[in-house]
């Protein structure tokens, strides 16, 4: 519409918006493909310095209304409410006819009550698609948005908005974008590690690790068995000593119960399952002995004696002392100085100051296009053009 290259190209025909958000919706699949491959490149031109990464986050609202957000509860109860109004709007309705009310007010009316009971009608319709409630990490219950319902609440300087987390990890070098993500959630700590994990999926490096991950344990007992336990043994269960995370035989994640145990003077770390995965589930013959009437499973694993064990260090006390050091500092204003223009650029320059679409998947391609955008224009200042 603006530049006359384009203007001439295109015939003075200029695209729909809601040609371009169509055209956005069909990258899901290819977008990943083309932002990797223009990394290739980038890589092939030494834009990539390959010695500091700094990965950060940055919030923007999503097309959805921090209004309609709310717990199953809450929908519940607004929903009766706009019933009730509505079933006392009709009863003064019923009674102002009776006395002759004027048209132009009984119409007003009239309208006003089919909104009431079109949006309570809405809120049912939602409740009855999502019968469950959604969950965050910890197993808290978390609001949910009518809306975009994969978009979050996220508090910001500005107070509380709408919206998704779009995740970028950067070269320091020339501020190539190795690695884009969208999530909806307001807690980039948790984003960390989908960050990483797909940064070592595109590293040679890595790509038969998975193969190790499918050995058993080569210290485990290999002798012949004389027969099956009947009940799961802790050794069923997937444990992660890293992470502090673990996985049941049916593939359900337990949650951590307590910090610190201490069983018969060992230390252990327990976990137990959720109601909502243990008491359907189908193994719950070989998973508890009494299945009757006990709920949920439990699992301890061992670390050793309290008096052989050294006092843990909490991991946010070593990364403060880290941060706090010298060399620390100045990698933290690094960090600082490697991704914060990205932003700037992208929401400034790009004018990405909202995402347009509406769930993960499209607001995911939408900010990994905007971050090909970035890449391609650092390609064409630094790499053919010298």
């Amino acid at each position: 519409r603006e530049h006359v290259t384009f203007v001439a190209l295109c015939g003075d025909q200029g695209p729909h918006f809601t040609t371009i958000a169509g055209f956005i919706r069909t990258l899901d699949k290819d977008i990943a493909n083309v932002f990797a491959q223009v990394l290739f490149i980038c890589d092939a031109q030494g834009l990539i310095g390959r010695e500091m990464f700094a990965i950060d986050g940055v919030k923007l609202p999503s097309n959805a209304s921090k209004a309609r957000s709310g717990t199953r509860a809450d929908f519940q109860r607004q929903a009766a409410k706009l019933e009730a109004t509505a079933q006392k709007m009709l009863a003064r309705h019923r009674a102002d006819d009776a006395r002759e009310q004027e048209p132009d007010l009984a119409e007003k009316d009239a309208r006003r009550i089919e909104r009431l009971q079109r949006d309570a009608a809405e809120i049912r319709q939602w409740l009855a698609k999502h019968p469950k409630e959604c969950r965050g990490v910890s197993g808290a219950i978390v609001k949910s948005n009518r809306t975009d319902n994969e978009s979050a609440k996220m508090a910001t300087g500005k107070g509380v908005m709408q919206g998704y987390t779009g995740m970028a990890a950067v070269d320091r070098q020339h501020q190539i974008i190795v690695e884009a993500q969208a999530h909806g959630s307001g807690g980039e700590q948790a984003l960390l590690t989908p960050v990483i994990d797909a940064m070592r999926k595109r590293d040679e490096r890595f790509a038969a690790q998975s193969k190790h991950k499918a050995k058993s344990n080569p210290l485990h007992n290999k002798s012949s068995k004389q027969g099956k336990p009947k009940r799961y043994q802790p050794a069923d269960f997937v444990y992660d000593a890293t992470t502090q995370t673990c996985v049941c035989p049916a593939g359900k994640q337990l949650y951590r119960n307590g910090s610190r145990c201490v069983i018969n003077g060992y230390a252990a770390v327990k976990f137990q399952g959720a109601q909502r995965d243990c008491l359907p589930c189908s193994h719950r013959d070989r998973c508890l002995s009494h299945p009757a009437r006990t709920k949920t499973r439990q699992v301890a694993f061992f670390q050793g004696r309290i008096k052989d064990l050294p006092e843990p260090k909490p991991y946010t006390a070593a990364m403060k002392q880290r941060i706090d050091s010298d060399d620390g500092r100045r990698r933290y204003g690094e960090r600082f100085a490697t991704v914060e223009p990205v932003f700037g650029n992208l929401r400034h320059n790009k004018r990405l100051n909202r995402f347009t679409l509406r769930g993960r998947a499209k607001v995911d391609t939408q900010w990994k296009l905007y971050c090909l955008v970035h890449n391609i224009e650092k390609l064409a200042h630094y790499g053919y053009a010298h």
